[in-house]
C-alpha cells in the first residue's frame, strides 16, 4: 500500500448511480487495507440535480474533502459535470468523462462541451459508457461499473480488478450481480 493519499471525485446527476459508485468504491479501498474517508456534496440529487463524492484513500485519511487542485481523478458520469469540476482540478488531475448529456434550456451543446473538455491541459478521456451499457447490456444506469472498469484497466485508480469484483460480491443484490459484473469486465476491456 502507497503512503500517498488518492483523491477521487464522483460526480454527475441525479438517477445516474453516483452514491452507488461512492460506497462501491469505499467497499474496494477497505478490501485493499486502505483508509477512506467519504463525504457525500449533492445538491439536488433527485433525477436531474447535480450529484458530488469525494473519496480519499490512503494509509492514514483525516479529512473526506478535497481541496481545489488536489484531486487526482476527477470521473464525471455526465459531460456538463465533468466540464463544472475543471475548476477544482489541478497539474495532475485526470479526468475520465462519460460521453453523455442530459441538455437543458441555456446549456451548451454537447459539442461544445467536449471541445472545451478537450482545451484542457490534463489528461482527459471521454468514454461511451452509457452508449456501450444501454446498446450491449441494456440498462445504461450501470455506466457507472463500465466507468470504474475502465478506471482500472487503465491506472486512472490504484485499484485491483479482483477487489473491485469481490466488492460487487459484497454489496451488489444477487440478482443485479452478473449485470454489474458485466458492465465492469465491459468498461475494462475497452
Amino acid at each position: 500500500m502507497t503512503n500517498k493519499i488518492f483523491n477521487l471525485i464522483i460526480n454527475g446527476v441525479g438517477g445516474q448511480g453516483v452514491i452507488t459508485l461512492l460506497i462501491l468504491i469505499d467497499q474496494v479501498a477497505m478490501n485493499e487495507g486502505y483508509d477512506v474517508r467519504s463525504s457525500e456534496l449533492h445538491g439536488l440529487s433527485q433525477r436531474g440535480g447535480s450529484v458530488e463524492t469525494h473519496i480519499r484513500f490512503g494509509k492514514k485519511v483525516n479529512s473526506p474533502l478535497i481541496a481545489n487542485g488536489k484531486a487526482d481523478l476527477i470521473l464525471s458520469l455526465e459531460i456538463l459535470e465533468g466540464l463544472r469540476e475543471t475548476e477544482k482540478s489541478g497539474k495532475q488531475t485526470k479526468f475520465l468523462v462519460n460521453d453523455y448529456f442530459l441538455p437543458f434550456l441555456g446549456s451548451l451543446t454537447a459539442e461544445e462541451i467536449k471541445k472545451q473538455l478537450g482545451l484542457i491541459k490534463n489528461e482527459t478521456y471521454i468514454i461511451p459508457a452509457s452508449k456501450d451499457c444501454k446498446e450491449k447490456l441494456q440498462n445504461e444506469i450501470v455506466c457507472t461499473l463500465y466507468s470504474l472498469g475502465y478506471a482500472v484497466a487503465k491506472n486512472l485508480i490504484p485499484m485491483k480488478k479482483e477487489s473491485v469484483l469481490k466488492a460487487i460480491d459484497q454489496m451488489v443484490p444477487e440478482k443485479y450481480k452478473e449485470l454489474n459484473i458485466n458492465a465492469f469486465n465491459l468498461g475494462y476491456g475497452s
